[in-house]
Parts: structure tokens; sequence; C-alpha cells
């Protein structure tokens, strides 16, 4: 009963991200840029960190430049571990 338990936890606890999308020009694939902010753990400075994410986009509507949402999922291929949730522009 408590693996059950825990197997339903984990299913709804999908990290979900924002970003603007970069590249369209693969089938069904998007790459997504996203922007975060890290403090230096010496000096506290803080500084943008950027990193690209490979999205499954079965529909393919996203346009360059749109700012859209996507969540993790399982993995679809090689690189490919998130799926379109909504483009929000």
């Amino acid at each position: 009963m408590g693996k059950f338990l825990l197997r339903n936890l984990i299913s709804f606890m999908k990290r979900k991200l924002q970003g603007i999308v970069v590249s369209n020009k693969m089938v069904k694939t998007i790459v997504v840029r996203v922007e975060r902010i890290k403090k230096h753990p010496k000096y506290l400075r803080r500084y943008k960190i950027q990193t690209k994410f490979k999205v499954h986009d079965p529909e393919q509507k996203a346009k360059i430049g749109d700012v859209v949402v996507f969540e993790e999922c399982r993995p679809l291929s090689r690189e490919k571990r998130w799926k379109l949730l909504q483009i929000t522009n």
C-alpha cells in the first residue's frame, strides 16, 4: 500500500518550466531556452544561467520566440524528456 501511494505522489510532482522557443527545425521537437538566476556560493553575486531543453511538440504549433510552458515526462528519445503543455504567447 505504501509503494502505491508513493508512485501516485511522484506522478503528480512533475517539474514544470517556462521558456522561450529558440528552434523549431526538427520534426515534432522544439528547443526551449530557460533562464534562471543563481547565486555564487562565496561571493554572493547573482548571475543568469541559460539552459536549453528539447521539448516534444506533437502538433508542431510552437514558433520561434513563443513563450511556452512544458513539463517532465518519460524519455521519448535520447535527449527528449519534456512535453509541451501550452503556448502562453
